[in-house]
């Protein structure tokens, strides 16, 4: 179809026939935004004068329930997943990547000395070949490493050229996530009582463990590169609310140990 010839009524006539045809909410939502960015680089380029796909309405996304594992689920899993994937387990754990930004590691982007990722590169998987590209919103961002963490990434990186893959696969290559599914991860998992948990389920679990040790959502943010802390806290909100009680009663303290008066008994 001609650039020309796409309305913003056909936009919302395509948008409803996907959702009639018994798309899930996020798989439309996915296809809208994948033709909105078409057309607003058509609109950047002078091809057409405003993005037709602006301001349709869309359906809810099906929000699913985030598995968020504890200090102790997670060092099991990562002793399940044995040596030298145990190390993946907990990098996934406690820094927050992305798949493709671990995959994609160099052991020159690991700073030992100052406990840092430099996340500078994902990989990305398409037809089969694995793609080495810029990160998720061609944001680079660096990414604080637990102190207990350090000790490990400086063994496993042991022997290995600033250039080489920081977590290869067996063979030296990339880390695909469907392999290390099938032949670690999967078994590792229903192995500690973990069955259909994912990898991505880790960065969850990293910003829950993040919140928990008292992270604000500017932290969470930056670690896991979102774009904004309004997008990390609509998909975590539900971690903060806990932090209201928490709240409330550090205020209490503060006002009674503050010789203002307040909160006297």
């Amino acid at each position: 179809m001609p650039l020309l010839s796409v309305t913003h009524s056909g936009v919302v006539a395509w948008v409803s026939g996907l959702t009639n045809s018994g798309l899930s909410g996020s798989t439309v939502r996915h296809a809208h935004r994948v033709l909105s960015m078409l057309l607003g680089a058509a609109v950047l380029d002078g091809r057409i004068v405003r993005n037709p796909a602006s301001g349709v309405r869309l359906p809810r996304a099906a929000t699913s329930d985030k598995r968020f594992l504890s200090h102790e689920e997670v060092a099991a899993l990562a002793t399940a997943a044995g040596s030298p994937f145990d190390t993946v387990v907990l990098v996934l754990a406690y820094t927050g990547l992305r798949w493709g930004e671990l995959a994609a590691l160099r052991v020159s982007d690991v700073d030992l000395a100052r406990g840092r990722l430099s996340v500078q590169r994902s990989m990305t998987e398409v037809s089969g070949r694995a793609i080495i590209g810029t990160p998720k919103n061609h944001q680079r961002r660096t990414v604080p490493v637990p102190a207990f963490l350090l000790a490990r990434l400086d063994e496993h990186l042991q022997g290995r050229a600033a250039g080489d893959f920081a977590f290869p696969s067996r063979q030296g290559a990339v880390l695909r996530n469907g392999n290390f599914r099938s032949q670690v991860f999967d078994a590792a998992a229903t192995s500690v009582g973990l069955d259909g948990l994912t990898p991505h389920e880790l960065r969850h679990t990293a910003a829950s463990l993040a919140v928990a040790a008292g992270a604000n959502i500017k932290a969470v943010q930056r670690m896991l590169g979102h774009a904004s802390a309004a997008m990390t806290l609509d998909v975590y909100a539900g971690l903060f609310g806990d932090d209201l009680d928490d709240l409330a009663r550090r205020l209490d303290a503060a006002a009674r140990t503050s010789q203002c008066g307040l909160g006297a008994d």
